[in-house]
Order: structure tokens, then C-alpha cells, then sequence
């Protein structure tokens, strides 16, 4: 080596790896928030558990929960921050929807209602045929909800008494004479729990069986960041899955939320869900498709028994399919239109 070349630095060709620029930190996204339709219950167990078990985070998303509960306007909320997604049911959209709100259906978890009239047993109800002949019967509804005006429409139900739904079972656990709306997965535990022998009719089987859970986005994020929309839905999915076959630390979560589910409810209710989320065995992988002619019905009935006027439904701009494939995060995503 020659005199004072010692320490002089090596020679970088230009197609050295080590002039290459240093990779760009991740995009930090604005925090989500996702607005519940209800109070944390089982019903929201797939994204507690997308939360709890970090596939949130995975997608690079920061993802806050917030409760939600009677008459939360969970559509409206979404549509007035792109940031902000919710989750309800498919008639709850539509009725949305028609009021100008710019909300889609991105991912349905559970295919099946949980939607019934709980009766006691000993009532010796067991259709809902049976039902529309009693005399001396009252019904506990929400008139205003689509389902209890299909209901009213489908079924003879003029010799019950109609009373408004008092949002407790505390009434029905007195009076075997007394019914009322219900969620498949809750009240019939807690009734069950008190002593009260109960059965339940399923609205889906009368044929008004809307999508539940739903996850919606605002129109303008799905637009602008479908690469945002695909990952909350990709983590929700996970969620679900894991939901459906390994509840117990999502439930201990959910808990801690809302103590009012005791984790014996929420052990039944998730058990509950499972059926309504995978009917007909549908592969887990399929959780939460949807299709047009399920939407196009939903519309429909709704139109039928008059929720919405016929010229406010535009049913295929309330949901897309688009982010119900896989694809690998690094793939570019293409939301609708």
C-alpha cells in the first residue's frame, strides 16, 4: 500500500447497494374510529377481536371502538367524516341512504338475522301462524323499525295487542300472554337465566332477513383510499374467524367494555352467532359475502311495506363486492365507482 493512502475511503460504483436511498418510513394513516350500533355485545365480537388480537395493527390501522346505543346514528356519524366507519344492519342503510347518506356495505358478517319474537313456551306458540291467531296476546315492538312493519303487513295481527318495545325482558319475564322483539343470541339466555322456558321465532323465516353487523365506510374513503378500505376489511374477516372459533379473549374484553354481558352470555351468544355468520356451511373463508339479489330484495320489502319510497333506492350504490376477494397487501385495490 502506498504512504498515505491509509484510511482512504473505498470507491462506490453506481450500482452499489450501498447508494441506495433508505426505504421511506410507512404511511401514517389517521386513526379510524369504528361506530358500534349498540352497546358492546357479541354482535361485535369479529372486530373486539380484529382489535384484541392485533390484525388491526397489522394492517398498519390504528382503530378506536366507540359504543354506540339506543338510536345511535351510526349512518350519519360515517357519513360526515371519511375517517369514520360504523357498524349496522342492511334495512338501517337503505333507510339511511334514502336520507342522502353517502354510506356502503363493504362486509357482512353475519348472513342470518338474529332478529325474533321471543314467547314463552308454555304459550304453546310455535309458528308464526300461530301467533296471528291469538286473542288476548300482546306484542312488544318498535314500530318504526322495517321489521315490525313487515310484520304488521305479512301477518293477521289484529286481535293482538301492539305496545311499544320497552327494552328489557322484565315485562315478558311476568306475562306468559307477552312477546316481543328480540335478538336471538341475548334475550332468550337472559330469560332462560331467570326460570323463564321461552321459544323463538325467527323474522328470516317469514323471508325479511336483512344483512347484520355490517361494516360500513364512507363512500368518499372508499373512493379516494381503497387500499384503507380492503386492509379493515382483510383485519375484520381475521377477526370474525377468530371470533367464531376462539372467542374467550374477546369476550373477557368486551366485558371489561360493557359489564353488563356477564362472559356466560357472551360464551352463548358467540355460540349463537356461529350458525347465523356460516349457514348452509359456508366456508369461513366466505365470511361476510353478499350478493346483489339479497340486496335487491331487502329493497324491495322495504319498498313494499313502505319504509322507503321507491324513487330514494338506489340499491347497488349501498354496497360493494369489491373488497370481499383476497388480495395480497401489496396489491393495488380497486373500489367501485
Amino acid at each position: 500500500m502506498a504512504a498515505g493512502c491509509e484510511g482512504t475511503a473505498p470507491v462506490l460504483l453506481p450500482h452499489d447497494p450501498r447508494l441506495a436511498e433508505p426505504a421511506p418510513p410507512p404511511e401514517e394513516l389517521p386513526a379510524i374510529t369504528l361506530q358500534l350500533n349498540w352497546f358492546p355485545e357479541a354482535e361485535h365480537g369479529g372486530y373486539y377481536a380484529a382489535l384484541v388480537h392485533g390484525y388491526f395493527a397489522d394492517e398498519g390501522l390504528k382503530v378506536v371502538i366507540e359504543p354506540g346505543g339506543p338510536k345511535a346514528p351510526v349512518a350519519a356519524q360515517v357519513a360526515s367524516d371519511p375517517w369514520r366507519c360504523g357498524v349496522d344492519n342492511a334495512d338501517k342503510l337503505l333507510l339511511a341512504r334514502a336520507q342522502e347518506a353517502d354510506v356502503v356495505a363493504v362486509f357482512a358478517p353475519l348472513q342470518d338475522s338474529p332478529r325474533c319474537i321471543l314467547l314463552h313456551k308454555s304459550a304453546g306458540i310455535t309458528t308464526f301462524e300461530e301467533l296471528s291467531r291469538q286473542t288476548g296476546f300482546t306484542l312488544a315492538m318498535n314500530p318504526g323499525q322495517p321489521f315490525a312493519q313487515f310484520l304488521t303487513k305479512k301477518l293477521a295481527l289484529s286481535n293482538i295487542q301492539m305496545v311499544p318495545y320497552p327494552g328489557n325482558i322484565n315485562q315478558f319475564l311476568l306475562d306468559s300472554q307477552f312477546g316481543q322483539q328480540a335478538y336471538s343470541f341475548s334475550e332468550p339466555f337472559v330469560a332462560e337465566r331467570q326460570g323463564v322456558a321461552t321459544h323463538t321465532l325467527m323474522v328470516s323465516d317469514l323471508g325479511f332477513n336483512p344483512y347484520t353487523s355490517l361494516l360500513l365506510v364512507n363512500a368518499a374513503l372508499m373512493k379516494e383510499r381503497p387500499d384503507v378500505v380492503r386492509k379493515l376489511v382483510r383485519a375484520a374477516r381475521r377477526g370474525w374467524q377468530k371470533y367464531l372459533s376462539d372467542p374467550a379473549a374477546t369476550n373477557k374484553y368486551i366485558h371489561e367494555q360493557n359489564p353488563e354481558m356477564s362472559l356466560e352470555i357472551l360464551e352463548y351468544g358467540a355460540a349463537a352467532l356461529k350458525p347465523l355468520c356460516l349457514p348452509h356451511d359456508l366456508p369461513a373463508t366466505l365470511l361476510g359475502q353478499m350478493t346483489p339479489e339479497r340486496w335487491e330484495t331487502l329493497a324491495a320489502q322495504m319498498v313494499e311495506i313502505g319504509s322507503i319510497p321507491p324513487e330514494r333506492v338506489d340499491v347497488f350504490r349501498a354496497f360493494t363486492l369489491d373488497f370481499l376477494t383476497e388480495q395480497r397487501p401489496e396489491d393495488a385495490a380497486v373500489g367501485r365507482n
